[in-house]
């Protein structure tokens, strides 16, 4: 259910880590379902929490507009009007289930910088814009990164067809919030409109806090491979047909399963089997066929497909040995999106201006929307703690603490990336 857009304010400081923190607060109580948080693209939640951010971003001095794909913008000018923007932002959309901070901290985040800035914007070599991207996760349609491609002009039209769990395909979910499909491609940024993109976001890691950090930058964000592996072996009766004459899939299956692990875990690569469905699925016949999803993600495409060369290899191997065929489908690739050097000295100065003179960088094993932004502008990302590493869970959870060390470094970023230009 949605809330009332009129809410009460915190009552916390203006532009404060509690500020920031009670706002994530607030919009937890915009979701479609009663006793979790669940906010999807297109939905009359995602359009609510456009309003509310937008009334934020005009207290923050900045002026609101919703593009032609849903996703929430406010712009203040810098020394003069029409200059390209350093864009700041990350998502306003959630998985099933999830946390208040995944997406919405570093929107919420970049608000406050805008704000604590105030009137030093007009003197800025640059606009500032603030993002709040519409379908990061891709939960409603399957698809992620659907607004952050519009923005980036790598919309795909074959995407209208997509269609959710009751059948609404992306066209008519479109045209019922309001938006016309045919105008999507005004969504699209130009090179030259933009300066870069700096995103701060929860870790979703365990790294920082292992060392005792607030803060972190990116060095990359993963390059992403996604497979259906199929295992075809014969279905026959349980308790009938001897081991020696059984080609059992499923047994397949799982060899194939832990040497996917025995193999990545040493390589600094990341893989993933999420997904297992067996046929005929009875508890009596031998699995005839069985279908794994794979996940798998490295700093470099080169690392990655390396790895997966190899993993190809022995997955072959080991149902040959047993009598199994093997039929492997890609469904999902996404290179690595490197962090821009210029703009990560930046984030870096910001985290050491706090206190911490040897910031920790670390490659983002999950994806972001600076993949797609990196398409159309340089991208830098700064990492905040998070309890435990936890991410797209209800305990998501943060530090205020963090969070003031967080906007302290954001918003130095954004002074040293003035600095950058003015002197470029």
């Amino acid at each position: 259910m949605s809330a009332s857009t009129d809410l009460p304010t915190s009552g916390a400081a203006v532009g404060s880590a509690a500020e920031v923190l009670a706002r994530c607060a607030e919009l937890d109580l915009y979701s479609s379902h009663p006793e979790h948080l669940e906010r999807v693209y297109l939905s009359p939640e995602h359009a609510a929490v456009n309003r509310v951010v937008a009334r934020w971003m005009t207290r923050a001095g900045l002026t609101p507009r919703q593009d032609a794909a849903g996703n929430q913008y406010g712009r203040r000018e810098g020394r003069e009007p029409g200059l390209p923007a350093l864009l700041l932002g990350s998502h306003l959309d959630t998985v099933p289930d999830a946390g208040s901070y995944d997406g919405m901290l570093g929107v919420l985040m970049a608000i406050a910088v805008a704000e604590r800035l105030g009137d030093r914007v007009d003197d800025l070599p640059f606009a500032l814009e603030v993002v709040g991207f519409s379908d990061e996760e891709g939960t409603r349609f399957g698809k992620a990164l659907l607004g952050s491609c519009a923005a980036a002009g790598t919309w795909d039209p074959a995407w209208w067809d997509l269609c959710d769990a009751d059948g609404t395909s992306l066209r008519t979910a479109f045209e019922e919030f309001g938006l016309d499909p045919r105008a999507v491609g005004a969504a699209a940024r130009r090179p030259e409109q933009l300066v870069g993109y700096l995103e701060a976001h929860i870790e979703q890691g365990p790294y920082l806090e292992e060392a005792d950090a607030s803060l972190g930058y990116v060095t990359t964000i993963a390059g992403a491979r996604r497979f259906v592996l199929e295992v075809e072996g014969e279905a026959r009766h349980a308790g009938g047909t001897p081991y020696d004459r059984r080609k059992d899939a499923m047994v397949g299956a799982a060899e194939c399963i832990t040497a996917i692990e025995r193999m990545v875990r040493p390589s600094g690569c990341i893989a993933t089997t999420g997904r297992i469905e067996a046929l005929p699925g009875a508890v009596n016949v031998i699995a005839g066929h069985v279908e794994v999803s794979l996940d798998l993600r490295a700093p470099t495409d080169a690392a990655r497909d390396a790895m997966w060369e190899e993993l190809e290899a022995e997955l072959q191997r080991l149902c040959t040995a047993r009598g199994l065929g093997l039929r492997v489908t890609e469904t999902h690739r996404a290179p690595a999106m490197p962090c821009a050097p210029w703009l990560t000295d930046a984030v870096v100065s910001g985290i050491e201006g706090t206190g911490d003179t040897t910031p920790m960088g670390l490659w983002s094993r999950a994806g972001h929307d600076g993949m797609a932004v990196g398409a159309v502008t340089d991208v830098a990302m700064l990492f905040v703690r998070c309890h435990d590493g936890v991410s797209h869970h209800p305990d998501e959870d943060v530090r205020e603490i963090d969070v003031a060390r967080g906007l302290d470094a954001f918003e130095t970023a954004v002074l040293e990336v003035a600095a950058k230009v003015a002197a470029s």
